[in-house]
């Protein structure tokens, strides 16, 4: 088939997500390698943001895919009443790089369905209905995930959304709501929530769901006593706690689980998009020992088709070797220290970034029109007619060859955990020639 059919067939026949669907011009992949994309006219992309911030151990490993053909050949699909091997071994394994008493996991489809069912285990186990969720967030874009999430991309889905969720206003130290500095303040982000909660009746509330790292929304950073802040009010009014790891798990910010560096045991962990790096759709919920001793009476009431489907667990499981084989966590950490470095010394050069925001290797360019009023160099939830220069940075990124989420005035960097310093400054070395331009509306 030409690229010129295929192309048309994904344009005449498919949606694509969230934007219009006249004018697209989507890349037309062929193959990947490493941190590579090429397209069916043979241009190599560097892949700057590992397509969804999923293919952690890079494009093409062979390990996992012959993984997956061993396990098609062997038992494609079972019911997920029945046991198989693959899931056994894959439960086992992230019991053992879970924190704490995590033990037990039920597996789902992908990363939004983790977090609809997270929130289900967490109402039947407390009986509570509520969920204190952050306003710059994202959970996913299943009804009950957008609802939870503070991302405007929900917005158009329904006027309501699902009810039972409360947000509450980040710690994004760099815009403060509370106009404080992060060395100096009270944990004025920390005390918001816990009024919150108060103003919401705790005996009401059954979780608080926040990203292990933020991600998509900006990468913001948290105050390095944040988690463990949010651990103490948590038990405080005894309401479980819930860390979305699917984008900041598997080695993203350089620990199996973003919330580790923190030191803190959460009750559940939402994970996906790493744990199989994309290979195959695979997601899962962890739970800590107490809340599976739970269920050991009391039925548990969730279920799905796919769970624990053989051969996503088949992928999880070489996936997971591959980063114990490849020293993949503890070199996220390594590299996430040199990109630090290298967009430093990128800030000296360029006066448009006002910010970078980083943990491992999950980071975030923020440009501005002028570092000391902090003026966005695109509003937050830009409309296209709004997006002024950036529009220019991002279709300049896209054709020196380079894959990464521009969005309103922040370019992510999140390569695969694989990617060497040449590779780091190779993709660098484009934003910078893109952030050029931006520099010229820099007042």
């Amino acid at each position: 088939m030409s690229k010129e059919e295929i192309l048309k067939n994904n344009l005449d026949y498919t949606l694509f997500s969230w934007g219009p669907q006249k004018g697209i011009s989507p890349v037309n992949a062929q193959r990947a390698e490493g941190v590579y994309v090429y397209d069916r006219d043979g241009k190599r992309i560097i892949d700057f943001s590992s397509q969804l911030m999923n293919v952690n151990i890079g494009h093409g490993n062979r390990k996992v895919q012959e993984a997956v053909l061993k396990q098609m050949n062997e038992l494609s699909y079972v019911y997920p009443g029945m046991a198989t091997e693959a899931r056994g071994k894959l439960g086992k394994k992230l019991a053992a790089v879970a924190p704490g008493s995590l033990k037990k996991t039920f597996f789902t489809n992908a990363g939004a369905e983790a977090i609809e069912n997270a929130i289900k285990l967490a109402r039947m186990v407390t009986g509570r209905q509520k969920i204190i969720t952050k306003y710059r967030s994202y959970h996913g874009a299943t009804y009950g995930a957008v609802a939870a999430g503070g991302d405007p991309r929900k917005f158009p889905v329904d006027r309501d959304g699902a009810p039972g969720f409360v947000h509450v206003e980040d710690p994004y130290c760099y815009r403060c709501p509370w106009s404080q500095k992060i060395d100096s303040c009270n944990r004025e982000c920390v005390a918001h929530i816990e009024r919150v909660i108060q103003f919401e009746n705790p005996d009401s509330v059954a979780a608080i769901l926040f990203e292990g790292e933020s991600g998509s929304s900006g990468c913001i950073k948290y105050p390095p006593d944040y988690w463990q802040k949010i651990k103490a009010i948590a038990d405080k009014y005894g309401i479980l706690l819930i860390s979305d790891e699917v984008m900041s798990g598997f080695g993203r910010c350089g620990q199996w689980f973003a919330i580790q560096n923190s030191g803190v045991e959460p009750d559940i962990i939402s994970m996906a998009k790493g744990l199989t790096s994309g290979y195959i759709p695979l997601g899962g919920v962890i739970v800590s020992e107490k809340i599976a001793k739970h269920f050991e009476d009391t039925p548990m009431m969730i279920g799905l088709t796919y769970s624990g489907h053989a051969v996503g667990c088949a992928a999880g499981v070489a996936c997971m070797e591959v980063y114990e084989e490849q020293n993949l966590i503890a070199r996220a950490r390594e590299t996430g220290a040199y990109i630090d470095r290298q967009v430093a010394a990128l800030k000296e050069k360029h006066p448009s970034i006002g910010d970078f925001r980083n943990t491992g290797m999950l980071g975030c360019i923020e440009l501005v029109k002028n570092r000391k009023t902090k003026e966005p160099m695109a509003p937050w939830n830009a409309k296209a007619s709004e997006m002024g220069v950036m529009s220019k940075v991002a279709a300049k990124i896209k054709e020196l060859g380079m894959f990464t989420f521009v969005r309103w005035n922040w370019i992510f960097v999140a390569p695969p955990l694989i990617i060497t310093e040449s590779e780091v400054d190779e993709g660098l070395g484009i934003i910078s020639e893109a952030i050029a331009i931006a520099d010229a509306h820099v007042k």
